[in-house]
């Protein structure tokens, strides 16, 4: 008999992936946690049936959400993360001797000890004397922050359950006074293909735009993700990832990545057509 893990991705589209196993399920206060094996992409977490990371594809995912902002600002010292219970985000944070420490926010205990035990790839930089862990809300977390993040990374699930809160202008402006005066933001900003998931990246775009001076998007192939076209939102207090984008300081480090380049940098931003008519649109909603 064949085991395959298939996942909704509109009312008339669904991604399947064939798998070997099942390693793990159970439910937490928050949500349901599941673990599969498959041949294609080894390990993979899902969260209520939700495609979260697999092993093969989340290299593209933590390269974009953490180098982007890094390269655009190599002095960050002082990092939030809220969400990325997996530690794909970490590790990748981890690898800049200059950051002096991370602060992790992950209201769902289970995902981080889950992602210990059978994601350790991604897990591996947890245990950082750098990293912080917060087991709490992080829409409660930031409410009494003031300028003490020079980079605030919303690594969050969809806008539905836990991660429901984390898209709301409440967020994002709490976000915004935690910021130092050069502070970035970067989010994970949906799927622009799919009528639900481009509804909640306009949404996210517009309350952003209202509050900070610098708003771009870009965006990445993650095969596993829907439709395989992702976006990420950048957002800043000061600094352009264009204009201030000093390349050859961060190929100086000499940091090995499997997707992030520095010509990649600037043409990720280059969006297509109808992902720019649906950010104009999101301006006059």
């Amino acid at each position: 008999m064949e085991l395959w893990y298939t996942e909704e991705h509109s009312p008339n589209t669904r991604f399947s992936i064939k798998v070997k196993k099942q390693l793990y399920s159970e439910q937490s206060p928050f949500q349901r946690i599941d673990v599969f094996e498959a041949e294609e992409f080894g390990r993979f977490l899902t969260l209520d049936g939700l495609m979260m990371v697999t092993e093969k594809d989340e290299f593209i995912y933590h390269d974009m959400i953490v180098h982007i902002p890094m390269a655009t600002n190599p002095d960050i010292k002082k990092v939030l993360v809220i969400g990325a219970g997996d530690g794909g985000t970490v590790r990748e944070l981890s690898r800049y001797s200059g950051i002096e420490t991370i602060d992790m926010v992950e209201i769902d205990k289970m995902v981080v000890d889950i992602s210990r035990k059978f994601l350790q790839k991604t897990a591996c930089c947890l245990d950082d004397q750098r990293v912080n862990l917060f087991y709490e809300d992080g829409l409660k977390f930031v409410r009494d922050k003031v300028e003490c993040y020079d980079l605030i990374i919303v690594d969050s699930t969809d806008p539905v359950g836990p991660g429901e809160g984390l898209f709301t202008k409440e967020f994002y402006g709490n976000c915004y006074k935690a910021l130092t005066k050069n502070g970035i933001m970067v989010n994970q900003h949906e799927c622009p293909y799919y009528d639900t998931f481009a509804h909640s990246m306009k949404r996210a775009h517009k309350r952003i735009s209202e509050l900070f001076p610098i708003v771009k998007v870009y965006q990445a192939h993650i095969p596993t993700y829907p439709s395989g076209h992702w976006l990420f939102g950048f957002a800043s207090k000061a600094l352009d990832p264009i204009r201030d984008f000093n390349e050859e300081r961060w190929n100086s480090l000499k940091l090995t990545t499997k997707y992030y380049n520095t010509e990649l940098h600037v043409g990720c931003f280059a969006i297509p057509n109808y992902v720019k008519t649906l950010l104009e649109e999101a301006k006059h909603e």
